[in-house]
């Protein structure tokens, strides 16, 4: 069996025999899996504000002016119908479809000064992966992996029986652009699936433990490797001593034996009164489901919602935001005049589009704040770009990347307040610019990873994966 490059960067030696065979014996939970558990071992010297990153990924573009940056003094043929309401925050404004949301501005950090160079990152896929890794995809001589794969790299997870990295539901055609570029297959995302996570028969098919695990079979085999590992340790102090690797394969059998996967997926199991507060249908079930991830000890969960098609949402096979037909229509965006790069859409303000928004992030952000959540979780609610400041010919907005807001809660974030602003349409950043790098950096700065340490490719090439961008002042 060859040796792994990743063991000969870590210990700059050729294993002994001793670790050759536990190398060989490895095969029997699968390398990849104690691997990525082995990585919780190698962390920065920073003071983490954050233990896990919480990301609501709203895919598709979403109007930052119907939403989180209101213009009422926009050009009347393209102002959003959607008027200012008040928060709890005085001076600080959300539009009217955040009627629940706004109650809870005390807790939350909006960005409204976020923008990128459009070239190589105006479409939906290298928008989402841009927005996903944190560096731009068309000026990167390497295909950087995302955020949540080089936090596993860096600092793994505690969580004995999940995965570090998980993407609920991720299986829509722009959840496809997840990268873990040069680093190891295990820092790749667990991708749930699931048409409808709220249909009471949604279950994961993965991670469940398999009935013949259950037996005596897989437990001999630990209790094998536990032997092998009792009868001598390596004087060399490397990863696989008796303290490290062990630790490791335990953390792996765990994930293939333990009943508490199922707990941690099981929402029909949560309080009829706690999944009411989260709204009827998949979002709520989404945004809950992620609760109960960060609850189970994931470091990072990112939420990645589309509405499925439904029978009550007829013409709804494609309800993101990307609003460029008949954005502002209560039913269906597939109506005369219709360009058809909106169609499968809602508009904007039905329930299942903003109002389905509205109802599941307001009950995420209480009930990660009643449970002690919030103080070490950091929330982020993100999407690749905004919408432009005028309505086009189909009566929707298009693609925009000049400005476009995204939402900060917990870890230490200071709520209650507005970072940046744009001008009177929305169209233009002029105070405070941010870029999607900066976000990046603000979570590896929040997770208390040293930025200045590089993570490194098969070949040994040292990577710098926060050095283009700094912190959000205004969040540390």
């Amino acid at each position: 069996m060859p040796v792994p490059d990743w063991f000969l960067q870590r210990n700059n030696r050729a294993p002994s025999r001793r670790e050759a065979l536990r190398l060989g014996s490895a095969g029997i939970l699968g390398l990849s899996l104690p691997q990525i558990l082995a990585a919780a071992e190698t962390s920065g010297n920073k003071k983490a504000a954050a233990k896990s990153v919480l990301v609501i990924y709203e895919q598709g573009g979403l109007s930052h002016m119907d939403t989180w940056d209101p213009k009422p003094e926009a050009y009347a043929d393209h102002r959003s119908p959607f008027r200012p309401i008040s928060t709890n925050v005085p001076g600080i404004q959300f539009t009217e479809l955040l009627p629940h949301t706004a109650k809870l501005a005390d807790k939350l950090a909006v960005v409204r000064s976020m923008s990128h160079a459009k070239q190589g990152a105006d479409a939906h896929p290298n928008g989402t992966q841009y927005a996903l890794s944190g560096s731009h995809p068309g000026n990167a001589a390497l295909t950087m992996p995302d955020i949540g794969s080089i936090v596993s790299h860096v600092i793994g997870t505690k969580c004995k029986y999940l995965p570090p990295y998980i993407m609920v539901p991720g299986n829509h055609e722009q959840a496809a652009e997840t990268r873990n570029g040069f680093l190891p297959a295990s820092t790749r995302v667990y991708k749930t699936g699931g048409r409808d996570i709220s249909d009471p028969k949604w279950k994961i098919e993965g991670l469940a433990p398999r009935l013949d695990n259950g037996s005596g079979r897989l437990g001999g085999r630990h209790e094998l490797h536990s032997a092998l590992d009792r009868k001598g340790s390596s004087p060399h102090g490397s990863i696989y001593e008796s303290q490290g690797m062990d630790r490791h394969f335990d953390q792996a059998f765990d994930m293939l034996t333990s009943p508490k996967v199922v707990e941690a997926f099981d929402i029909q199991g949560e309080p009829a009164k706690v999944r009411e507060a989260y709204g009827a249908g998949h979002r709520g079930a989404c945004y809950l489901l992620g609760r109960k991830l960060i609850e189970s000890g994931v470091r990072f969960v990112t939420i990645d919602t589309r509405w499925p098609l439904t029978k009550e949402t007829p013409k709804g096979g494609n309800l993101n935001w990307d609003h460029h037909d008949h954005i502002y229509t209560k039913e269906t965006c597939e109506l005369p005049g219709a360009t058809g790069a909106g169609a499968g859409r809602y508009g904007i303000g039905h329930w299942v589009m903003m109002g389905s928004v509205d109802r599941a992030y307001s009950a995420l952000i209480t009930d990660l704040d009643q449970r002690g959540l919030l103080a070490e979780t950091l929330v982020c609610f993100v999407s690749e770009f905004g919408r432009t400041p005028k309505i086009n010919k189909a009566q929707g907005r298009d693609h925009w990347t000049h400005a476009y807001s995204i939402v900060f809660a917990g870890a230490g974030v200071r709520g209650g307040q507005v970072i940046g602003k744009t001008d009177k349409q929305g169209g233009y950043v002029l105070d405070a610019p941010y870029t999607p790098e900066d976000y990046a950096s603000t979570l590896y700065e929040k997770l208390g990873i040293d930025r200045s340490k590089p993570v490194h490719t098969s070949s040994n090439r040292p990577v710098y994966f926060g050095h283009a961008g700094e912190p959000i002042a205004g969040l540390l």
